[in-house]
C-alpha cells in the first residue's frame, strides 16, 4: 500500500472511532458538526483526505506575559498564561456573550503599557480545512475549486496539502487583564461589544454559505 493510500486509511479509521470527539488544539477539540457534510464528501473521494478542520469560531482571548529581552519582545501567547475567556462555533450561542464577564471603563491612558499590557482580543476565526492530496494535479484542481467559491487565502503546501482559507476573520482589542485585582476589563462599552458580535455572526452567515459553495462544487 503505498504512503497517501496509508494516511487516508489512517485518518479515516480515527474519524470513524471517534468522531465527535477526535482530539486537535483547539478550545473545543472535536469535529465541529458544520464540517462533517464537506469531510463526508471529501474522503470519499481516491485521492484526498482531511487531515484538520474548523467550521469557523469567535474567541474572546487574553493575552499572556510579554517577555522583554535585549533584542526583541515577545508577544506572549497561551503559554505564557494567555488564555480563552470564551470559545464558541455555534453561531446561535454568540448572542450576549459578554454578559457578567467584564468591568468596564474607559482606557486608562497613563495606566496602560503596551510593553506590559495584556489586552483582550475579539477574534472572528473563519473556516480552515486542511486536505492531504496524493498528487499535485489532485492539489490543484482542489486548490482552483476553493479559489472559484470565494476561498482566497487558500493554497498548496509541502505533501500536496492544500489549505482551504477565506479571509473574514476579526482580531480586534476589547479590554485588558488586570492584574492587580484579578478583573477583565473592556474599554469599549456593551453597545461596542453587540456590534462586533453582530459582525462576527454576518461573517458565521457569509463563511456558512461560501461552505455550501465549496460543497456543491466539490
Amino acid at each position: 500500500q503505498d504512503p497517501f493510500s496509508q494516511k487516508k486509511q489512517q485518518v479515516l479509521k480515527e474519524i470513524a472511532t471517534t468522531l465527535g470527539d477526535v482530539p486537535d488544539l483547539s478550545p473545543k477539540g472535536s469535529i465541529d458538526e458544520l464540517c462533517i457534510p464537506i469531510m463526508n464528501l471529501i474522503n470519499a473521494h481516491q485521492d484526498m483526505v482531511t487531515t484538520s478542520s474548523c467550521s469557523g469560531r469567535v474567541s474572546v482571548f487574553v493575552e499572556g506575559v510579554k517577555i522583554k529581552d535585549e533584542s526583541h519582545t515577545k508577544i506572549g501567547g497561551k503559554g505564557d498564561g494567555g488564555h480563552w475567556l470564551y470559545v464558541s462555533h455555534n453561531k446561535n450561542d454568540i448572542d450576549n456573550w459578554f454578559q457578567d464577564k467584564f468591568e468596564y471603563s474607559k482606557v486608562p491612558s497613563n495606566e496602560l503599557n503596551h510593553l506590559s499590557t495584556r489586552y483582550i482580543l475579539f477574534k472572528f476565526e473563519p473556516l480552515i480545512l486542511h486536505v492531504k492530496c496524493r498528487n499535485l494535479e489532485t492539489a490543484s484542481a482542489l486548490y482552483t475549486t476553493a479559489m472559484g467559491c470565494g476561498f482566497r487565502e487558500s493554497g498548496i503546501g509541502i505533501n500536496n496539502i492544500v489549505a482551504i482559507r477565506i479571509s473574514l476573520k476579526l482580531d480586534i482589542p476589547i479590554g485588558y487583564y488586570n492584574e492587580t485585582n484579578d478583573k477583565y476589563v473592556a474599554f469599549v462599552d456593551e453597545n461596542y461589544l453587540k456590534i462586533v458580535t453582530q459582525l462576527s455572526l454576518d461573517r458565521f452567515n457569509e463563511n456558512e454559505k461560501r461552505l455550501n459553495m465549496l460543497y456543491d462544487a466539490i
